[in-house]
């Protein structure tokens, strides 16, 4: 069966802009590009089924009563109505393993056909649902005493976790971008739980793609504006640098959502670039200095990475998974809170050649990210799920 497992994909955001997102259409791209049987099955705006290569696309609608759950990621408490319809599918493509990416409506369907058809499963984590819901949670709740706000969505958080892990009890292989989930996945469901890291585009994302010669220090964020991405912060830093003398320096921030009229009211050294993707995007982060990731609830951070492709250190918080990725000292550093952030700036600000040797690092360290060492430990898990499902039917006998 090496490297010919039929893999049947259910990943949960495909066609949105987010990491999970763009890392699954990376995943597809890759099994295309080495002729392994694929099937990917994700939500679209209508029902189709075709070819391309060996990959076969089938696409589903969700129904008018899907509800929201981050920009336009929704949610469709209907969608079992396509169980038959995707088993017809499933009859004919003849998986060996199911892949399941969530909590969520398709890949429910997904696990839900695994165990009727005891296909073996590999669940991949690539969203901290109980930490974005808890600071959803939170920003609903701002009108609250704090502590009454801090109980509760700590309950929450609490809850939605051991219902996600839970779910993936499910899989007979889980996969986490960051050492801390894998060690809670692992423990909490009693499976075999491995990283699944992320690449980068080295050539996508390149310092060379620099278009401003200038003395001004441009601090960079890239990523949607809303309040799980804990986007105020920036205003705080920039007050702070303010107050703290700082005037030669700008915020260039890219991205869209429900913080940004906050962030053009507060901000005096910020330009607010909207959506950007492709050519504009590589410029703008080859025009940062600096870039400052103040999210809490990132399971790994996409952004991180091409930010150090693009010859740019960062600055991110100590929770979440992005903290995994900084060498503190070389490549960024990873903050407490806002005075941190607010001290290692300037230290990048006053020390130009501190900076320049961070940025070389952070270059090399991306170079040394390929999507396809990632890919190829991702088959590995499936070969695992498959290979320990094996196992267990010959125990049995």
């Amino acid at each position: 069966m090496e490297n010919q497992l039929r893999i049947a994909f259910f990943p949960d955001s495909y066609l949105e802009v987010n990491g999970a997102a763009m890392t699954s259409q990376r995943l597809v791209e890759f099994a295309k590009r080495k002729d392994f049987p694929y099937l990917c099955i994700h939500a679209a705006r209508k029902n189709e089924t075709w070819q391309d290569g060996s990959v076969t696309y089938m696409t589903l609608k969700r129904s008018p009563l899907s509800f929201s759950l981050d920009e336009d990621l929704a949610y469709d408490p209907f969608f079992q109505r396509y169980s038959a319809r995707i088993e017809r599918q499933l009859e004919a493509f003849k998986p060996d393993v199911i892949h399941i990416t969530g909590l969520n409506d398709l890949s429910i369907v997904g696990a839900y056909l695994g165990w009727k058809y005891q296909i073996p499963i590999l669940g991949s984590w690539h969203t901290n649902v109980h930490e974005f819901a808890a600071h959803r949670l939170a920003k609903m709740l701002r009108f609250l005493p704090d502590p009454f706000v801090k109980k509760i969505t700590g309950f929450a958080e609490r809850k939605i976790m051991d219902g996600a892990v839970f779910y993936y009890k499910m899989p007979k292989v889980v996969l986490a971008p960051n050492q801390e989930l894998v060690d809670a996945l692992g423990s909490g469901t009693n499976r075999r739980a491995q990283i699944m890291s992320r690449g980068v585009d080295t050539e996508l994302f390149s310092p060379s793609l620099r278009t401003v010669d200038d003395d001004v220090f441009r601090i960079g964020f890239v990523g949607r504006l809303r309040a799980e991405k804990n986007v105020r912060l920036l205003a705080d830093i920039e007050r702070e640098l303010i107050a703290r003398g700082k005037t030669n320096f700008k915020f260039l921030i890219v991205g869209e959502g429900s913080e940004r009229g906050f962030l053009e009211g507060n901000m005096k050294h910020a330009e607010l670039t909207g959506f950007l993707d492709g050519a504009k995007l590589s410029e703008a982060y080859a025009n940062m200095d600096l870039f400052l990731f103040p999210s809490k609830t990132d399971a790994f951070g996409n952004v991180t990475q091409e930010a150090f492709a693009s010859g740019v250190p960062a600055i991110v918080t100590d929770l979440g998974g992005p903290k995994f990725l900084i060498d503190p000292g070389k490549t960024g550093f990873v903050a407490r809170d806002l005075s941190d952030f607010v001290e290692y700036t300037i230290q990048l600000m006053d020390d130009r050649e501190k900076l320049a040797e961070m940025k070389s690092n952070a270059r090399e360290n991306a170079m040394s990210k390929s999507w396809d060492a990632v890919f190829e430990s991702v088959f590995d898990g499936y070969r695992l799920a498959y290979e320990l499902r094996e196992k267990n039917f010959k125990q049995k006998r």
